[in-house]
This record gives C-alpha cells, structure tokens and sequence, in this order.
C-alpha cells in the first residue's frame, strides 16, 4: 500500500511539474504564427528598434522603437505608450507616433516608443485582459517600468529629465503608472486615455470610474488630460466622472476638453491638426517645469508626409 501511494505521490507530481513546464511554455510563446506589419524605419528621423526584456518571471522582448536626435546626449526623454487596436493584438503593428515625435526631436527630446507585452513584435502574451480595468492599467504599467529601468543604463537618455505621454490604453497605462514613478519624469500627459471592454460581461463605465479613483488615490504627480467631445471610445459623458473620481480621490489632474476633433476625436494625438491643441498647453508645463522647449533642429519639422495618418494609432 505504501509503495502504491508512494507512486502515486510521484506520479502526481511529475503531472503537476509537467503542466507547469507546458503552462510556462505557453506563456512565453511568440505566437509567430501570425506576424504584425513589417513597418520600416526611417533613419532621417533617427529612428531604430531595440528589444527590452521585461521583468516579469518569464521575461519577454518588448519591441521598442527610438526616435533620436544628432549627437550622443545625453538627452530628455518623452516615452509615448501605445493604443489597443481591435483584434488580434499580435497583428497591431508597431506604433510611430511621427507627428508628436518631430515635435520633440526638434526640440533635442530622444523619444522612446515600447510596445508591451503581447502586443506587435514583442514576445510573451497580453496581459491583464478582462473587466478587470485598473488591474489591467497596473500589468500594462509593469512592462513600462522595465523599459525605465533600462533607459537608466543608457547614457544618451537623461533620466532626470523625462515626460510621459499615453494615447487610449497608453493614457490608462500611463496613469496606473504615474502612482510609483520614477521621480525624473516632470509630467503626465493622458491622451484619451481608457479601456472600454464592450463585450457586455461588466459595466465598463463604472469599472473605468473605479480604476480612476483608484490610481487617484495614490498619484501625487501632475497630470494633464485632453478629452474630445466627439471621442468615439470616451465621450464627455463618460470620462467626466472618471476624472471627478480621480481629482476627488487625490490625483492632481487638469482636464483639456477642447470639443469635437475631425470624425473622432479619439485620434487627435498623432494628427498634424492635433498640434494647435495640445502642443501649447503641453509645451507651457514644459516650460514651467524647467524643460527644453526650443526648436534646435529645425530639419525635424513636420513635412507633408509626416502629417498622413499614422498605420497604426487608434485604439480603445
């Protein structure tokens, strides 16, 4: 009886080690069945990719594109988080926010573009997925959090000197950050930021109120948010009680409502007419925070090309 429970025991742990070894496998799989768009870069930009290891137990390669200036630096860093297109998150392709970066190269800003977890050409799967919303800001916000550690052992980024910025999920990801940041960024810059999961399982509305309220309650650090009356995904409606939460619970946040924007105002970020909203309420915190804001790159500006829509750049 002994030797049968023994083998028993034996048996039931290897079934356990072995489902753990499968389950780790799969976690970490590139999913390379399926490819996102091969977008090139443009080297008159100073843009290439580099890869970034998360910090999660089973790290994975985050795709990250720079966007650099001349010379060696060491210069301020803006980090742009990206949207959640719909779909298939490993066919989203790798985000280039062309138009806000010339901005900022212009300006002697490197700009730095990781996509997370699961998402374009990066490895492992998508994480925090579900109605769980300010959980899934809070898994978003560890890959971006690796990508700071490892711009601290760059010698061209100034970590003294940073901005971050968020558009839709990358406004959310930016926000569940901004409670433990690290103490070089100056400012937050929240553009239609938000996860509306629209299945029907939850009431993502109150959810997202609930996740605001929550990263309120432990954010000391400046916020600034830009809200469109005609935003698709987060209308007035919407994200004028998250806000009111968030304010309410703690967060110092101002909010830009600046009315309708083209079609849907959940694109303005990286669209040349964006620019004349929210370049000057952004370059006046800027400015107020000691950062540069002069042009001394005047061959970044913005051309006729940079101003086509981005390939990839709206997401909920």
């Amino acid at each position: 009886m002994q030797a049968d429970f023994a083998t028993l025991v034996r048996d039931g742990l290897w079934a356990t080690r072995r489902s753990c070894f499968v389950l780790a496998l799969w976690l970490a799989a590139p999913l390379t069945a399926h490819a996102a768009p091969d977008v090139p870069v443009d080297p008159a930009l100073g843009e290439s990719i580099v890869m970034v290891k998360n910090g999660r137990l089973l790290p994975a390669d985050l795709e990250t594109t720079l966007f650099r200036p001349p010379g060696e630096g060491p210069f301020p860093v803006v980090l742009v988080n990206h949207g959640k297109e719909s779909g298939n998150n490993r066919l989203q392709a790798r985000y280039r926010p062309v138009v806000a970066a010339r901005q900022f190269l212009q300006r002697g800003w490197a700009v730095v573009v990781p996509m997370r977890q699961g998402f374009s050409n990066s490895g492992g799967r998508a994480v925090g997925e579900g109605c769980n919303i300010a959980g899934n800001g809070d898994a978003q916000a560890d890959d971006i959090r690796a990508v700071v550690t490892w711009l601290a052992t760059q010698p061209w980024a100034d970590t003294e000197r940073m901005l971050m910025v968020g558009q839709s999920h990358g406004g959310l990801t930016t926000l569940a950050y901004a409670r433990q940041p690290h103490p070089g960024f100056k400012l937050f810059v929240n553009f239609a930021g938000g996860l509306k999961w629209a299945d029907g399982s939850c009431d993502w509305r109150q959810t997202l109120v609930d996740a605001f309220a929550r990263y309120g309650a432990a954010t000391r650090v400046p916020s600034l948010w830009f809200y469109g009356a005609n935003d698709s995904y987060f209308p007035p409606e919407v994200i004028a009680p998250a806000h009111a939460a968030y304010v309410a619970a703690g967060g110092p946040a101002e909010l830009v409502a600046y009315g309708a924007f083209g079609s849907d105002a959940h694109a303005m970020f990286n669209r040349a007419a964006g620019l004349p909203i929210w370049w000057p309420r952004v370059r006046e915190r800027l400015d107020a925070a000691g950062l540069p804001t002069r042009v001394v790159y005047p061959e970044f500006a913005a051309s006729a090309a940079a101003s086509r829509p981005d390939a990839a750049g709206s997401a909920r």
